[in-house]
């Protein structure tokens, strides 16, 4: 399920010992965060490229949620983007956009970009 939107299905081991398996991509035109059984079988099988002995019965649906794109399904990945009163003209705003994974890794160098687009000296957390 790689490719289009996402990285593909991967593994994150959490602090329990557990396994959890995703994220997965629907491209969707309203907002609905219930879980798509009809999926499963998809899901399952891209997990079973790196993880053969996969017992799909044991997967449980954890979440979902809306990730915030900049970019569409037939167009090329996008990174994120940040807009501030330089490019729309309003003092004290700064939009930041299609920020997901990537850019929450980044989010302390983020925020010294937007202090610095709205002329405030960052806060020094490091």
């Amino acid at each position: 399920m790689a490719g289009n939107g996402g990285l593909g299905i991967h593994v994150t081991l959490d602090l329990a010992g557990g396994a959890r398996f995703g994220p997965d991509v629907e491209w969707v035109t309203t907002v609905d965060y219930a879980v798509d059984e009809s999926r499963r079988a998809t899901f399952a099988a891209a997990i079973r490229r790196y993880y053969p002995a996969l017992d799909a019965s044991r997967l449980q649906p954890g979440y979902t949620g809306i990730r915030p794109k900049i970019s569409g399904p037939d167009e090329p990945p996008a990174d994120f983007c940040i807009q501030g009163p330089q490019q729309h003209g309003v003092e004290g705003l700064v939009n930041l956009y299609g920020i997901e994974s990537p850019g929450l890794t980044a989010a302390l160098a983020i925020a010294d970009e937007v202090a610095a687009r709205l002329g405030v000296a960052p806060v020094n957390l490091r």
